[in-house]
């Protein structure tokens, strides 16, 4: 391969880049009444938002559906050929079409679509032409017009399908605003890997609590301090005081400093050495949150506390991992 081929894919590229980019920016001219028309649309929706469409307009139908489901609006999508084989009837009057074509003139959309209005369903229509078939069914029309798709020869649908994508963006966080839709929500619709994980656990539900809490009292020898930090293995223990708020923690860092001290570890109280004010967490925050605490302050571990400073329980950064947070 020579560098002068090598040049091209990379301005190639480029190319492709800067005519998508295009493409989306001029989306812009098009979020007017009848885009807020569709937004009241969908956000009055009493049944589903069902999202059709053909070929590349389907693959990106399906993931617009998936983002509405997945921020506050009920959306699935169905083939428009297999709607006419059945699936018609996954259809209520209660739901709102989104369809999709870029010419406006798919012949399986165009199909479906007098049977759609017959039946009450209102229907939106997304398309790259204004005066097309499909726009002039339409109940109201979004336009993803661009200036020419990103592929040499005009026929891969490219710039078009990225402007169509973006405009389906737009509406599902529009949707979402207006529904006050929080991150509480957004979990609630995401329980499965990382992500899930992240938005759903709280540090109540990785903290040590009870026996599995390390924890002495501020009368405590080192030396008693370090066996209840081997029991319960997580390289720290903290320190209560006579009202039973945390005085402080001891940890394994801080035995390694204090042993060039000559400290006599049998007779010595833990309150002498202890680290006083530690950083702290409450147990209904989440276990993201306490991570990114943890990387903040470079600490390994964290102390668990109520509102009058009582512990509660403990964890470190090995049960953030194993909870699948990091």
């Amino acid at each position: 391969m020579t560098d002068s081929s090598i040049r091209s894919f990379r301005e190639l590229g480029e190319r492709v880049i800067d005519i998508e980019t295009a493409a989306v920016s001029g989306l812009k001219r098009f979020l007017d009444n009848n885009f807020e028309h569709a937004c009241e649309l969908l956000l009055n929706c009493r049944g589903r938002v069902i999202v059709i469409g053909m070929g590349k307009s389907g693959h990106i139908g399906g993931k617009i559906a998936a983002t509405l489901a997945s921020t506050g609006t009920p959306a699935f999508f169905v083939h428009p050929g297999e709607a006419s084989h059945g699936d018609l009837g996954m259809i209520t009057e209660h739901d709102v079409v989104l369809g999709i074509s870029n010419s406006g003139e798919t012949g399986e959309l165009l199909a479906i679509a007098p049977l759609i209005k017959r039946r009450g369903v209102k229907l939106v229509s997304m398309t790259g032409n204004p005066k097309s078939t499909l726009a002039e069914l339409a109940d109201v029309h979004v336009c993803i017009a661009v200036e020419q798709e990103a592929c040499p020869l005009g026929l891969a649908p490219t710039s078009s399908t990225t402007a169509t994508l973006v405009m389906g963006d737009a509406l599902a966080v529009a949707l979402l605003n207006a529904r006050g839709f929080t991150a509480d929500d957004f979990a609630m619709s995401h329980p499965g890997g990382s992500l899930g994980r992240r938005l759903l656990l709280h540090i109540h539900d990785v903290m040590h609590s009870g026996e599995r809490m390390p924890m002495v009292a501020e009368q405590a020898t080192i030396s008693e301090a370090l066996l209840e930090m081997s029991r319960k293995g997580l390289g720290m223990t903290g320190i209560a005081n006579t009202e039973g708020k945390l005085a402080g923690i001891f940890t394994d860092g801080d035995l390694r400093r204090i042993l060039d001290q000559r400290i006599d570890l049998h007779s010595t109280p833990i309150a002498q050495v202890m680290t006083r004010n530690p950083v702290t967490i409450q147990p209904d925050v989440l276990a993201a949150q306490g991570l990114k605490l943890m990387e903040d302050r470079k600490i390994n571990g964290l102390f668990v506390v109520d509102n009058q400073g009582i512990p509660q329980g403990a964890l470190n950064m090995h049960d953030l991992l194993k909870a699948g947070v990091m």
